[in-house]
């Protein structure tokens, strides 16, 4: 059983990250879901966006840290959506516990200094997709790999860039049953 952090996307804590943590407790995970956003959602990706530049990428990455502050203890598998992949990697690349980073939809940049030992990454990511293009993931998979991680990336040809919820345009039932079969596999081996 892996101890899992998973952080919402741009467009809040909806429902279908407590569907994806559902299905990650199901596999007999422990799973937490902050709420980074203090309850407001989104309907859109400008309004996600808009209530994301309000709160500032600081605050998030506060918020976010203050949510895991008394998990790190035992752990973590950080895991998000889009701008929470992008913060659960930061966190990651920061706690020399972690786990195991799993990635859903998004990167972020990494400083010239990161190190990790030997970091288990599993990134999934539609192909192609407008907020990860093809020449700034190369770049990014060279930087983690340079820095220690042991990195996978999976692409979904054709899919929209939130191909895993089930609510909205981008969704793509078969690429996301891949993704999950595939996140599960690796949260299996992060456990071990």
């Amino acid at each position: 059983m892996a101890d899992v952090v998973l952080f919402h996307s741009a467009y809040g804590l909806r429902p279908a990250v407590h569907e994806a943590a559902g299905r990650l407790r199901e596999a007999g995970h422990r799973v937490h879901v902050p709420d980074l956003y203090g309850g407001r959602t989104a309907r859109t990706v400008e309004e996600g966006m808009a209530v994301k530049d309000e709160i500032g990428r600081d605050e998030l990455l506060r918020r976010a840290i203050a949510a895991v502050a008394g998990h790190v203890d035992t752990g973590l598998v950080y895991a998000g959506f889009s701008l929470g992949a992008s913060l659960a990697q930061t966190i990651a690349l920061g706690d020399e516990r972690a786990r195991g980073l799993l990635l859903l939809h998004g990167t972020s940049d990494l400083a010239e200094d990161a190190a990790v030992d030997g970091l288990p990454v599993q990134l999934h990511v539609a192909d192609p997709d407008p907020f990860e293009p093809h020449d700034w993931l190369t770049a990014w998979y060279l930087r983690m790999r340079r820095a220690g991680a042991e990195v996978e990336i999976h692409h979904y040809r054709g899919a929209g860039h939130l191909y895993t919820d089930p609510e909205l345009p981008d969704h793509d039932a078969e690429a996301a049953d891949r993704t999950w079969r595939t996140a599960l596999a690796f949260l299996e081996e992060t456990d071990g």
